[in-house]
């Protein structure tokens, strides 16, 4: 995407929030490349700490469609976090995660820190880690793959067993920080 475009994808996420307090419109820019379907991820900074993040692997809607959807999840729904209120919307700080597809990971020695989020299965239990997670955290491989199954509600080392899916993905990760003056 262009760094306009990325502009435009903040601008409308903020606005999607912005828009539960004061109840006006929205209006869904109409740039072809927001039509299409990708998973996507909204997070949400207030000084530096994370605030929400809510995405999803696979998308339900266009890319538009779930900013303005994710943008709103992560404000109000995140169970992490009470719901935004009015006065710290200034102070928020957004962040979208535009992935790619799941590519299904055979060697653990092809995963790239800081490239590769992953995403683990087994049975009804599963994690997912943004590329800039592990990163944020400083963590080795190792680390990562142990916090994901955490995350996922299983023992350490559950990625290793034959019933266990992990997957790779590549994301375009853009935020207020850097995009906007």
């Amino acid at each position: 995407m262009t760094d306009e475009q990325k502009k435009i994808l903040l601008r409308l996420a903020r606005a999607a929030i912005a828009s539960r307090f004061t109840h006006s419109p929205l209006e869904l820019p109409d740039d072809p490349e927001f039509q299409a379907r990708r998973g996507l991820f909204v997070t949400l900074h207030s000084q530096g700490d994370l605030r929400g993040c809510i995405g999803l692997i696979e998308a339900r809607r266009t890319i538009a469609e779930e900013v303005v959807h994710m943008a709103r999840s992560a404000a109000f729904d995140d169970p992490r976090f009470p719901p935004l209120r009015p006065e710290e919307l200034d102070k928020i700080r957004l962040e979208i995660s535009i992935l790619s597809e799941m590519i299904p990971v055979a060697d653990i020695s092809g995963i790239v820190i800081g490239r590769d989020g992953l995403l683990l299965r087994q049975g009804f239990h599963s994690g997912v880690f943004l590329p800039q997670v592990p990163v944020e955290w400083n963590w080795d491989l190792k680390t990562y793959l142990t916090q994901l199954c955490r995350k996922a509600g299983l023992p350490d080392g559950a990625w290793k067993r034959a019933d266990s899916e992990l997957y790779r993905f590549e994301a375009e990760v853009f935020g207020e920080d850097h995009i906007l003056p």
